[in-house]
């Protein structure tokens, strides 16, 4: 009996990590990285681990809900906004904010890198399990993106910016499942190899 409950003690912890840092208070992590470090009283600092994404079924046939994803949990309409700064080198590193009731249910935001010369700036809205992602093009030298994700009722806007400044709405979307309450921060996630480093600060949530 004791053996069962010290290891439902250790997949419980590996999976929800409560932080109780002051500089982070309240917030919590879902799927822990390799390592992380606070940056001020509004930021973080994310080593991510190998094989590590968030996307249902579309097109590829895969599932994988397990990126890196520190949140609050939000009642309600919100606005949540962040800067990154990230050293992406391979295919599909990315970080951004995030909005999840479940594996099912989400919306996603961030800069997914391709190749030498280019990434991809986009969204993906997960409904009911299925994933679509909107994206377009940016030079892959661009390291530094601000984001803006705003939820009312049960629609989403998207804004992204590259000074922080002049913002540009790239998404509209609708979340078709009831939503009272989601887990609503910031996230990252390299599917193709571990040591993605990004920071992610200025986290924001306004109501």
């Amino acid at each position: 009996m004791w053996e069962e409950l010290f290891q439902l003690y250790l997949v419980t912890s590996l999976l929800f990590h409560v932080i109780r840092n002051k500089k982070m208070e309240g917030w919590q992590w879902l799927y822990p990285p390799e390592s992380f470090e606070f940056i001020g009283n509004d930021g973080v600092k994310i080593v991510t681990k190998d094989s590590t994404d968030y996307w249902q079924r579309t097109h590829y046939g895969f599932r994988n809900d397990n990126g890196h994803f520190l949140y609050k949990k939000i009642k309600g309409d919100f606005v949540i906004s962040a800067e990154t700064n990230f050293d992406s080198t391979t295919l599909y590193d990315q970080c951004g904010l995030y909005a999840r009731l479940d594996e099912d249910n989400w919306v996603k935001t961030s800069t997914e890198y391709e190749n030498e010369k280019v990434s991809h700036m986009g969204a993906v809205v997960t409904n009911l399990g299925y994933s679509d992602w909107s994206k377009r093009e940016i030079d892959a030298n661009i390291k530094r993106v601000f984001y803006q994700m705003k939820r009312i009722g049960n629609d989403f806007e998207i804004w992204v910016s590259l000074d922080g400044v002049e913002y540009k709405e790239i998404r509209v979307a609708h979340f078709h499942k009831e939503a009272p309450e989601l887990m609503v921060g910031v996230y990252a996630c390299s599917p193709k190899r571990g040591g993605f480093t990004c920071q992610i600060t200025n986290i924001k949530i306004t109501q």
